[in-house]
Parts: C-alpha cells; sequence; structure tokens
C-alpha cells in the first residue's frame, strides 16, 4: 500500500469515527470533509471507494443501528428515538429505518427486549448492513416462544 493510501484512509477513518461519536449532532458533507482535510467532492468519491457507501448513507444507517437498540431497550417514545439518534423528522426516519432494517421501528420495537448476551455479539448480530437484503436481516433468531415469530 502506498503512503498515499495511507494517508487516505486515515483521513476517511477520521471522518467515519467523527460520524460514529457524533451521530446525534448535524453532520453534513462539508463539515466532515474539513475532518478529512479533503474537499467536498473528494470526500463523497473517496469515503464511497473505502467504504463501499456514501458517508449520508453511513451516517443514516448508524443512526438507526442506534434507534434499534433504543427502540427494544428502552421505553422511550419512537418519536423520542427519532430526535434522539439525530433525524429531525418522524416521516424521514420511519422511511430510512424502513429501508434499512425491513419494516418500521413500531414493528421492530414489537419483537420485545433484547436477549441477554455480550454486547459484542449483539452489536454483530444485529447490525445492518448494506449487503444483506431486508428480508434477510429481519430473519435474526429470537427467543423461543417469542410472539412476533408465531
Amino acid at each position: 500500500m502506498s503512503r498515499a493510501s495511507e494517508d487516505s484512509n486515515r483521513r476517511m477513518l477520521r471522518a467515519r469515527d467523527e460520524m460514529d461519536r457524533s451521530y446525534a449532532e448535524p453532520l453534513d458533507v462539508p463539515a466532515l470533509a474539513r475532518v478529512a482535510h479533503v474537499s467536498e467532492a473528494h470526500f463523497i468519491r473517496t469515503f464511497r471507494a473505502t467504504f463501499g457507501e456514501t458517508p449520508h448513507r453511513y451516517l443514516q444507517r448508524r443512526r438507526v443501528e442506534r434507534a434499534m437498540f433504543l427502540l427494544r431497550s428502552t421505553d422511550r417514545t419512537v418519536t423520542d428515538i427519532c430526535m434522539a439518534v439525530g433525524f429531525s423528522s418522524l416521516g424521514t426516519f420511519s422511511r430510512v429505518f424502513a429501508d434499512v432494517v425491513g419494516e418500521p421501528p413500531s414493528v421492530y420495537r414489537r419483537r420485545g427486549p433484547l436477549a441477554p448476551v455480550p454486547s459484542c455479539f449483539g452489536m454483530r448480530w444485529l447490525r445492518p448492513s448494506e449487503k444483506a437484503r431486508p428480508s434477510e436481516r429481519s430473519a435474526v433468531p429470537e427467543k423461543p416462544g417469542d410472539p412476533a415469530r408465531s
């Protein structure tokens, strides 16, 4: 790997780390490009080449991932969770959530509380992926006797 490639990867990782840390904050491409010390157009192209998706889509998936956890581990309203993870519109949140997870937030919540497993397993198991189709992601095994599976 060349020095230029390593430098580019570090810049993209710096921006992705910022998205992971500040996912609930209003982040936009100009701000993220500044974190990576590159132009906006170069940032979008390089981020997509490095991680396989646009910065906007990555940030949406990161927010949905956090919402998935909150929906099944708290009693907060869907609207409250929507705002807490960085969406400013319940309609947009519901559409993006359904697109990423394969079902609306209210249906996902009905699955009940998360099974008690180490968090590293739970995060890996439940992490939404662009590579899996929604029907494959929603086929996560649940607790035996779960009414959502009947």
